[in-house]
C-alpha cells in the first residue's frame, strides 16, 4: 500500500449484512454442511489404511482416494461449483452439492457388497469412483459455505466467524474415525468391507436431511448484481499497486499466492492425515489403537479451531497464523526425527496448530475481490487440490523409506504457508491486535448485497457523500 499512515479497513456493505437472531438459523444450516465433510474427511483417513489391508493394496496406490477426493473432486468440480454459485446463487448451490454428496455416499452399498480378493482392484476402483462423486458434491459445498459464511454477516467479523463454521468441520472429523474404529478395525470386521456399506448408507440419508431443510428454508441470498456493483469508486490501491477489487482476477496476486498456500496447506494436512495411521504402526501401535489416536488427533484439531476462534477476536488473523505456521514447522521437523512411540503424540499436537490455517487463508485470499468474490472462493476451493499432489509422493517416498522420512513432505507445505502469511502481514500494516473494520452506518440489518473492504493509510478518507475519519 501507498503511504505511510496507518492503514484503516472501511467496509460498504450495500443493502446490509444478517446480525442478532436473524443470523443464527443461516449459520445453523451452513455449519450442517460444514459437519457432513468434516464426517467424510474423517472417514477418508482410516479408510485409506483398511484398504491397504482388505484389498492388498499399496500405500502409494491407497493414495488414489485422496487424488480422486481432493483433484478430481475439487481441483477439476470446484470451478463448475463456482460457475453455477455465479449464476444461480447459494442455496441452488448447495442443494446440487448435497445431491452429489447423498448419491456418492449411496453408491458406496453396492460396490462395498460385491467387493472380493479376486476382484480387489475393480473394487478399489469403484470406489475410488464413489469417492469422486461424493468430492465433486463437497467441492460444491465448500464452495458455496465458504463465501456464504464470509459474506452473510458483519465483515468485521468474517474470519472470526469462519473460524466458528470451521470448527464444527473438526467436530465430526473426529467421530468418523470414532466410528471407523469401532466397526471396521475390530473383530470380524477387521479383514472385510460389510460395516462399510451400513455407515455410507447413515452417511447419504444425512445428506438427504440436510437438504431438505435448505429446500424448505428461506435463506436470504446476495445478489449478483450486487457484487458487480459493490466496487466503491477510490484511488485505494492494495499492496501490489492495483485498485482494489477492479482489476482482472489474473492481477488479484493477493487471491493467487492465497491460492498456492491453501494448495500447500491441505496438501500437508492430508499427507498426515492419510499416513497418520502408517506412522503410528511404525512406532509400535496396533491398528485400533492407532485408529483411536487419530481420533485424538482430530479432537487436538477441534479443540484448536474453537480456541484459535477465540484468539481471532483479539489477534490480527495474518499475525496469529505467523505464529501457528513456525510452531507446525517445529512440531512437524519434530516427528521427522523422532524414532519413538512420542513421536505420535507430537504429531497429534501438530494437529493444534494445523487448525486455523485453511479458514484464515480462505479469508486473506477472498478479501477485497468485489466482482470476482463468488469465483475467487471457487480458486481458493481449488487449493484443497494439494490433498491430491502432496500424498502420492509422501507414499512413494514411504514405500521406499519409511512414514518417518516421508513426513518431509508436508514440512515444505508449511515452509510456504509461513512465507505467504509473514509477506500478508507486512504489506498489510503489521498489525498484531485485531483491526475492526469500520462499518458504514445504516448497512447492518438484512442481507442484500455482497462486502467490499477497502485498506487505506490516509489521515481522511472522502468517499462522495460520506466521509470516515481514521479512528
Amino acid at each position: 500500500m501507498a503511504g505511510g499512515g496507518l492503514p484503516i479497513s472501511v467496509t460498504v456493505v450495500q443493502g446490509g449484512f444478517l446480525t442478532g437472531k436473524k443470523l443464527v438459523f443461516p449459520l445453523f444450516l451452513v455449519i450442517c454442511l460444514f459437519f457432513l465433510w468434516g464426517f467424510s474427511y474423517g472417514l477418508l483417513d482410516v479408510l485409506n489404511s483398511h484398504f491397504q489391508t482388505v484389498l492388498d493394496i499399496t500405500k502409494l496406490q491407497s493414495t488414489g482416494l485422496q487424488v480422486m477426493y481432493f483433484g478430481g473432486g475439487y481441483f477439476f468440480f470446484s470451478p463448475i461449483a463456482a460457475e453455477v454459485l455465479k449464476r444461480k446463487g447459494y442455496k441452488i448451490t448447495i442443494l446440487m452439492g448435497l445431491s452429489f454428496y447423498s448419491v456418492g455416499a449411496v453408491m458406496f452399498w453396492p460396490t462395498a457388497h460385491f467387493s472380493t480378493l479376486n476382484n480387489r482392484l475393480a473394487a478399489f476402483g469403484g470406489f475410488l469412483v464413489c469417492t469422486l462423486v461424493i468430492a465433486c458434491g463437497l467441492a460444491t459445498l465448500e464452495t458455496a459455505a465458504n463465501s456464504y459464511a464470509v459474506v452473510i454477516g458483519d465483515p468485521a467479523s468474517a474470519s472470526s466467524r469462519l473460524q466458528f463454521c470451521q470448527a464444527w468441520n473438526g467436530v465430526a472429523s473426529f467421530i468418523g474415525p470414532l466410528i471407523a474404529s469401532k466397526f471396521f478395525f475390530t473383530g470380524a470386521n477387521a479383514n472385510n468391507l460389510t460395516n462399510v456399506q451400513y455407515v455410507y448408507l447413515a452417511v447419504s440419508c444425512a445428506g438427504i436431511a440436510v437438504a431438505v431443510l435448505f429446500a424448505f428454508s428461506k435463506l436470504p441470498e446476495v445478489a449478483e448484481s450486487d457484487l458487480q456493483g459493490s466496487n466503491i469508486e477510490t484511488s485505494a490501491v492494495d499492496e501490489f499497486g492495483n485498485p482494489i477489487g477492479q482489476g482482472p482476477i489474473y492481477k488479484e496476486y493477493n487471491m493467487i499466492f492465497a491460492f498456492i498456500a491453501q494448495f500447500c496447506y491441505v496438501g500437508a494436512q492430508v499427507t498426515i492425515g492419510a499416513f497418520f495411521i502408517n506412522y503410528a504402526l511404525e512406532a509400535g501401535y496396533d491398528k485400533p489403537t492407532s485408529s483411536n489416536m487419530l481420533s485424538y488427533a482430530l479432537i487436538t484439531f477441534t479443540v484448536g479451531r474453537f480456541f484459535a476462534f477465540a484468539l481471532s477476536w483479539v489477534f490480527q488473523a495474518d499475525f496469529l497464523l505467523i505464529i501457528y505456521s513456525i510452531c507446525a514447522i517445529v512440531f512437524n521437523a519434530a516427528i521427522c526425527v523422532d524414532t519413538n512411540k512420542t513421536g505420535v503424540i507430537i504429531m497429534i499436537l501438530l494437529y493444534f496448530f494445523e487448525a486455523p490455517m485453511y479458514p484464515t487463508i480462505f479469508t486473506l485470499g477472498t478479501a477485497n475481490l468485489g466482482r470476482h468474490t463468488r469465483r475467487g472462493a471457487g480458486i481458493l476451493v481449488m487449493g484443497v487440490a494439494g490433498g491430491a499432489v502432496f500424498p502420492p509422493i509422501q507414499g512413494a517416498i514411504a514405500d521406499a523409506a519409511n512414514t518417518r522420512i516421508s513426513m518431509v513432505v508436508p514440512l515444505v507445505g508449511f515452509v510456504y504457508v509461513l512465507g505467504y502469511v509473514t509477506f500478508h502481514w507486512f504489506t498489510h500494516g503489521r498489525h498484531i491486535l485485531r483491526v475492526k473494520e469500520i462499518v458504514i452506518p445504516g448497512t447492518e440489518g438484512v442481507v442484500g448485497g455482497a462486502i467490499e473492504t477497502v485498506h487505506y493509510d490516509d489521515e481522511k478518507v472522502f468517499d462522495k457523500d460520506v466521509q470516515i475519519e481514521k479512528l
